[in-house]
């Protein structure tokens, strides 16, 4: 009778195993594919996303139970309790497999059923060459103190450009970089900089209670993953004005966007105090999407706001819709409009006329700029 039993535990053993490969195959083919994506949700098969297309892998559509099974097999591989996901109906966190790649995970529900998308992140920092982020971009980790937000849409490269900034400092200056990432995606070691990256619900409890933590961690640079809220907005400029080079995201598009963005988030009798205060400790937005090639793939296109003492005026006098005027006029590398922008790019042929027409936010413009 014991040796039936431990043949029925071999024989689990197995079965958990040949699941483990199942997943781990999706998660090489992914990686092998170059994808952006991996959607596992009950109903369709397991699907890809790529250059802006969703793909699926093969024709079997994938059961409440199999998604189930599948999403479990993750947290299995990243050694993570799956309660919260069960208990709550949301869960993100990091995966890292070994010789294969990063991912970050977000298990959801979604009609009862168990899913996730699995985000792929390199082992390898972003190169930014590569990646066609500009040096002027990159180089704004140079700037001491104040804030300088990265902004644009869901899955427009906002991770991989801040990682590419906090990569520059790493290499170039001694300073102690503080990382709060939901999760963190980018793994940075120590070089000329101490880089301490921490894991919002795993290493701190909350954005604000790291950020306030961070500010008595002699930080130098503070990279915060996303401004969410009032309460994390406001601790942010407070970092921001007392000497330290604050980095964020929102998932805003265009410099004025964000900066009434930000202002709007505030009650009504502080938003003058906020605009005079913002007004002083904004350093420079960046705006980026990311546009389909002509050759298949994706390039980003960025919108470049810097400082000037002019704009500096205009926030603090309530006139934020002018600094649009001010982007389109300048003929300042650090001052970049994104029709600009995608106009470069349709003159160096790697993206069509019809896609930049798409992602023009002033479509009738790119024919005065296009000559």
């Amino acid at each position: 009778m014991q040796e039936i039993y431990q043949d029925l535990r071999d024989l689990s053993d197995r079965n958990r195993s040949l699941e483990d490969e199942m997943v781990e195959e999706i998660l090489k083919q992914a990686v092998e594919q170059n994808v952006s994506d991996i959607f596992i949700v009950a109903g369709r098969p397991v699907s890809f996303y790529k250059n802006g297309v969703i793909t699926k892998e093969g024709y079997i559509k994938l059961s409440p139970d199999e998604a189930e099974q599948n999403v479990k097999e993750i947290y299995e591989l990243a050694h993570r309790d799956i309660s919260k996901l069960m208990e709550g109906g949301d869960d993100d966190f990091s995966l890292s497999v070994p010789g294969l790649s990063r991912f970050r995970v977000s298990g959801y529900k979604q009609r009862g059923t168990i899913s996730a998308v699995l985000r792929v992140i390199s082992f390898e920092l972003p190169d930014p060459t590569e990646f066609s982020i500009p040096s002027n971009i990159v180089k704004l980790g140079e700037q001491p103190n104040g804030m300088v937000l990265v902004t644009g849409p869901a899955g427009s490269g906002k991770s991989s450009t801040l990682a590419c900034m906090i990569d520059h400092i790493n290499k170039t200056k001694e300073a102690h970089v503080i990382t709060l990432e939901d999760p963190i995606e980018y793994l940075h070691r120590h070089e000329q900089s101490i880089v301490s990256q921490r894991e919002i619900s795993v290493d701190t409890d909350s954005y604000v209670t790291g950020l306030r933590a961070a500010l008595r961690q002699c930080p130098h640079v503070i990279l915060l993953g996303e401004m969410r809220d009032f309460e994390t907005i406001s601790v942010a400029m407070t970092a921001a004005e007392t000497g330290h080079l604050l980095l964020s995201t929102l998932h805003t598009m265009g410099a004025s966007n964000t900066i009434n963005r930000i202002i709007d988030v505030f009650p009504a009798n502080q938003q003058r105090q906020i605009t005079v205060q913002l007004s002083s400790v904004l350093h420079a937005v960046i705006s980026q999407q990311l546009l389909p090639t002509i050759k298949g793939g994706v390039v980003p296109a960025f919108e470049i706001m810097t400082m000037t003492p002019a704009i500096r005026n205009m926030i603090r006098d309530g006139k934020v819709h002018q600094i649009d005027g001010i982007i389109y006029s300048s003929p300042d590398e650090n001052m970049v409009s994104m029709d600009e922008s995608i106009v470069s790019l349709l003159e160096k042929g790697i993206i069509s006329e019809e896609t930049a027409h798409r992602y023009a936010v002033h479509p009738e413009r790119l024919r005065s700029i296009h000559r």
